[in-house]
């Protein structure tokens, strides 16, 4: 018997990128775990790897006449034009990149947004200088008239103004796309968005506080009522501080001296899921380095007493099968009650997703 008859038909091997095609970023690693959501998100997309920090596929998923939110996608643009040049002058992939754009964009005096960005990866992250220098010269050679109507992605009026993105693949390659603003998956270039931790926060998990209020438009107004659990040292406690937030505390451990004396701060030193607030609070912050899936039961039930409003939780991730165990934690806390579930990978998470939902 051959080998082929044992181990049955051998997988087709993946075509190269093309015109038509999607391009994801994501953390360096989890390329793997991109194909695989987006297998089960659109067995018809034939994604597969493209490089370090890179997949492809041959669509973008939908569900019905919404785009399904990948979990482990920092950023995605369709390939509108996909470009080559001699040699590795950015100045002349910079030239090329500007004829692409303006077809792209057609006639008329839109505003639109322009990033160019690298892969996160090791290989590509040397880049980033060329990529800079390929912009200027693009924009330089988009002319006046053109630049004119380039505004910063945040800074655009409508949901329906064009996005431009130039992915660079090499120093002689890059992918042009472009989409309405409104459906991108990140308004920082890549998916990075990078968020410096306030000064005197006792620890880097302040920065992914920041990232998921950012990402998902919201955070805590001045007098909210929070639930921190698992909250020592700080981290996410500092910031709802900052923004004059009422902080319940929950933690065995200590938190740090610049926190224990803060007149908006009760700490409680029990364990989380012992806790039973005595009455319900505007959100439930949680980042607790526990089993995973008994978090996830401990956030629903909070959200099946109606003990709080607004929720955002770190959940830790296993070492194999991470899409699965994505949709089993979001099941379990979606029994709770809790509403317009989402899950992302942020930059600023590592083995680990960030998940939001509300009840209101």
């Amino acid at each position: 018997m051959s080998r082929r008859e044992r181990t049955g038909p051998a997988k087709p091997a993946a075509r190269p990128l093309g015109v038509g095609d999607w391009i994801w970023a994501c953390r360096p690693g989890f390329e793997a775990d991109l194909v695989e959501e987006l297998e089960r998100a659109d067995k018809k997309s034939l994604p597969s790897r493209v490089a370090v920090g890179l997949v492809k596929s041959s669509r973008r998923p939908r569900r019905g006449s919404d785009f399904i939110e990948l979990a482990f996608a920092r950023q995605g643009l369709p390939v509108d034009a996909l470009l080559a040049v001699a040699g590795d002058d950015p100045r002349v992939l910079g030239e090329a990149v500007a004829g692409a754009i303006g077809p792209l964009l057609g006639a008329g005096a839109a505003p639109f947004a322009l990033q160019v960005w690298v892969a996160d990866s090791d290989e590509a992250n040397p880049l980033a200088s060329y990529a800079t220098a390929m912009e200027e010269a693009a924009v330089a050679a988009l002319g006046p008239k053109a630049m004119e109507r380039r505004v910063l992605a945040r800074a655009t009026r409508s949901g329906d103004d064009r996005f431009v993105q130039v992915c660079v693949l090499a120093a002689s390659r890059a992918a042009v796309g472009v989409i309405p603003i409104g459906g991108a998956v990140s308004l920082a270039p890549g998916g990075r968005r990078r968020i410096g931790a306030p000064a005197g926060a006792p620890s880097r998990a302040a920065s992914k506080l920041l990232e998921a209020f950012d990402w998902l438009g919201r955070g805590p107004d001045p007098g909210d009522r929070c639930i921190d659990l698992g909250a020592a040292p700080g981290g996410w406690t500092h910031v709802l501080l900052e923004r004059r937030a009422r902080v319940i505390a929950i933690d065995p451990a200590r938190m740090a001296p610049s926190l224990a004396k803060h007149k908006n701060l009760q700490h409680v030193q029990a364990s989380a899921f012992t806790y039973q607030v005595e009455e319900p609070v505007d959100w439930l912050f949680c980042d607790m380095a526990w089993r995973p899936l008994e978090v996830a039961a401990l956030l629903a039930k909070w959200g099946r007493r109606g003990a709080a409003r607004f929720l955002i939780a770190n959940i830790k991730l296993p070492m194999k099968q991470k899409v699965e165990f994505v949709r089993r934690v979001s099941e379990i806390i979606a029994t709770g009650g809790w509403q317009n579930l989402r899950v992302r990978q942020l930059y600023h998470d590592r083995e680990e997703v960030t998940l939001g939902a509300w009840r209101i």
